[in-house]
């Protein structure tokens, strides 16, 4: 049995319900076991640090300090809070060893509001991480029970996933394969193009939206031109800006695009036998009845 703490976040409990729907039921079907974080704050989506790095290392210190008092590494399926909390435990960390006196000012922040200190003995960890490098993928490619033979996916990594902690379990930060080989473990194809790493333009979205969405639809036609039938995103704020705003995107750059976005959990969610009525896939801006009529569904 695998348990981790798990640290949902913001969007997925609203605007993206379905990952949090996704990720609840393809976790059951694993036999991973969640301890959701009920009392945890917002990882602050890096916009804490633009007012106070303090501020954002004593709130997400906090955060990892509530997986740390189950004594279960923190899980999450958005890779904007991966990065975001990732980077905060490794500064911590290495405050732990090269400047004490900073960590015991986050930890006085922190008992001043009868919070548990942050010790530094837990990991933080995408479910992509998860599945590749603690469930495995030989033993994920067991529970397959409806190859996704024929599917074209191309990944979308986006940049916080790969390149906002020093380091990463699994994969190249520049040349990464982890989604990938999830792909081909389900029996799909990976469709490779060259804005896969690069950023979605969400960041940007709300002071420079017509820059935002050119950059979208840049990456969108890419994955269409390469033959993709789908994106498939580890981050729920790239999700946002590639399928919900996808209109927006088409107007902008003066072309119909259509292409279905996933959240990763919801495509390994079909591999492994779950029904689509189970993951949300109705909540999509862009349809989803392309990739499931080709599937079989």
């Amino acid at each position: 049995m695998f348990r981790y703490a798990y640290f949902p976040g913001c969007v997925a409990q609203g605007a993206c319900r379905e990952l949090y729907m996704s990720t609840a039921v393809l976790t059951q079907a694993l036999g991973i076991e969640l301890v959701e974080l009920k009392k945890a704050a917002c990882c602050g989506s890096g916009t804490y640090k633009e007012d106070s790095q303090l501020l954002e290392d004593t709130v997400n210190a906090r955060n990892i300090a509530l997986a740390e008092s189950l004594n279960l590494p923190l899980l999450t399926h958005c890779s904007t809070c991966q990065g975001v909390i990732g980077h905060v435990d490794e500064r911590l960390k290495e405050a732990k060893e090269n400047n004490p006196a900073y960590l015991e000012q986050v930890n006085e922040f922190l008992a001043k509001e009868h919070c548990s200190p942050y010790r530094g003995t837990s990991e933080v960890k995408h479910l992509l991480w998860a599945l590749v490098g603690d469930y495995g993928l030989e033993q994920l490619q067991e529970r397959v029970t409806k190859k996704l033979s024929g599917l074209n996916c191309a990944a979308f990594y986006g940049c916080y996933l790969l390149r906002a902690q020093k380091s990463i379990p699994f994969d190249n930060p520049f040349q990464p394969e982890s989604m990938e080989n999830v792909f081909r473990t389900l029996g799909a194809n990976p469709i490779y193009y060259r804005g896969r790493t690069q950023c979605c333009g969400w960041p940007l979205s709300s002071y420079a939206a017509t820059q935002a969405f050119k950059m979208a639809g840049a990456h969108i036609q890419e994955a269409i031109e390469a033959g993709a039938d789908c994106m498939v995103t580890p981050c729920p704020l790239c999700h946002l800006n590639l399928d919900s705003r996808q209109p927006e995107v088409e107007k902008v750059i003066g072309k119909k695009l259509g292409l279905p976005v996933l959240h990763l959990p919801q495509l390994v969610a079909l591999a492994v036998g779950i029904e689509p009525e189970k993951l949300g896939l109705n909540r999509h801006v862009v349809s989803t009845k392309p990739i499931l009529e080709k599937l079989g569904f």
